[in-house]
């Protein structure tokens, strides 16, 4: 990433992004919890992008190299943790599940950041505790580092809907199945398939955000029905793609 900014303390603050609004590419020696209380965020690193609804939160180790975008209109709330202070034991950027206490905590937490009061420690040190208790979620797109799986996520990223298969796909691309099939293993640990499913679900992410309707989604996604898309959007976030926006606390 270019024009890398250092801005060495992670700031504790709520702010709003206008939808498509971005914070360039910057490093804290802190830690940081990103939290989307409406909208959809997207972080991104060298090493990929970690996407999470306002019912997840992604953790930012001190050190890392990361930038924002909104999808929706995005209230974002910061918190920022010294490096010395790592409830999670995470070296990595990570999706954490929010739950409605974790949540009202981290808003509450950020509505005023220069209190230093006792109860503000308390809230602090209580957050800390929900942190190391919340699930981790695998809401991620690895960068690709081999040019032809590369060429393969580029051909999806463009249209998440084309249907073709990986042996399809490996053709258009110079590459066999076996091939590709290895490079989505060993790069992103995953399957062909489990990527193409998170890719989908971040495309249809950021299509509701800005409001697509639910039939839209799934059909510019790539799901054979309304249905199915709704099936896995339920078991992937906990409640259907019809709700989605209404869910901001």
């Amino acid at each position: 990433m270019p024009d890398i900014r250092h801005t060495p303390k992670a700031p504790t603050r709520a702010q709003r992004l206008a939808a498509g609004e971005r914070i360039d590419a910057h490093v804290h020696d802190d830690h940081q919890i990103v939290y989307a209380g409406s909208g959809v965020l997207a972080v991104t690193t060298d090493a990929g992008t970690w996407f999470a609804p306002g019912n997840r939160a992604i953790w930012v180790p001190a050190g890392t190299v990361h930038a924002h975008r909104a999808h929706g209109h995005l209230q974002l709330h910061l918190v920022g943790l010294p490096a010395g202070d790592n409830p999670l034991g995470l070296d990595a950027p990570t999706v954490l599940a929010v739950g409605p206490l974790l949540r009202e905590l981290i808003v509450a937490y950020t509505h005023d950041p220069d209190d230093r009061s006792p109860e503000r420690r308390r809230l602090l040190a209580v957050l800390r505790d929900q942190l190391r208790a919340s699930p981790q979620q695998p809401l991620r797109l690895p960068t690709a580092t081999d040019p032809r799986l590369a060429a393969v996520c580029a051909i999806l990223h463009a249209d998440p809907s084309d249907p073709r298969t990986l042996a399809a796909l490996g053709t258009a691309t110079g590459a066999s199945e076996r091939t590709l099939s290895r490079l989505f293993r060993t790069e992103f640990g995953m399957t062909f398939p489990q990527w193409r499913t998170q890719s989908r679900l971040y495309h249809a992410l950021r299509m509701l955000a800005d409001d697509h309707p639910v039939t839209t989604v799934a059909h510019r996604c790539g799901w054979s029905s309304t249905s199915a898309f709704i099936d896995v959007f339920r078991r992937s976030f906990g409640h259907t793609p019809g709700t989605h926006n209404r869910r901001s606390p």
